[in-house]
């Protein structure tokens, strides 16, 4: 009796748990839209209170916050997204860790944490008309409901915000 067994290395045995285990993320809104990213990456979510501004910023760039002796960059990630926000009692700040740096990115609400499958993640449109399709992972369907996951990482590292060397 003969048994194929093919090898796989530490990488791909995490990488296959994973998928099967499924991913958590944090989901939020900003207008009338539902956007996920990895709830590894989040530090903490905090009221929005205005930050300091910095001079000849991006409008996106809203300024940055002592954090426990941190200063952090704020961004409107829905100025971002070209979506206009106002500023209430339901406007958040999530507070990220991403390559090494900690930035704020204000959003409309927070909702909730999420597990989905791999099953329940289907690969990006091939068209996105208010985000450039790079930032985006996937689309994550649960009955209804429809997610746009972002690559939050990819984002904040693009060049044009200019946040990383």
């Amino acid at each position: 009796m003969s048994t194929d067994l093919v090898p796989t290395t530490g990488a791909q045995a995490a990488q296959s748990t994973a998928r099967a285990a499924g991913k958590q993320f944090l989901t939020f809104r900003i207008a009338e839209e539902e956007y996920g990213l990895d709830i590894l990456r989040v530090q903490e979510i905090r009221s929005y209170e205005a930050p300091t501004r910095v001079a000849n910023a991006p409008t996106f760039v809203k300024g940055v916050v002592n954090l426990r002796g941190v200063i952090v960059p704020i961004l409107d990630l829905r100025l971002r997204l070209g979506q206009a926000g106002e500023y209430n009692a339901f406007t958040v700040v999530i507070v990220l860790n991403v390559a090494g740096r900690i930035v704020g990115i204000v959003v409309d609400s927070v909702s909730d944490v999420l597990e989905l499958s791999a099953d329940e993640i289907k690969p990006p449109p091939e068209v996105a008309a208010a985000l450039d399709a790079r930032f985006i992972t996937g689309l994550g369907k649960l009955g209804e409901r429809m997610l746009i996951l972002l690559d939050i990482e990819a984002m904040i590292q693009s060049p044009d915000l200019g946040l990383v060397d």
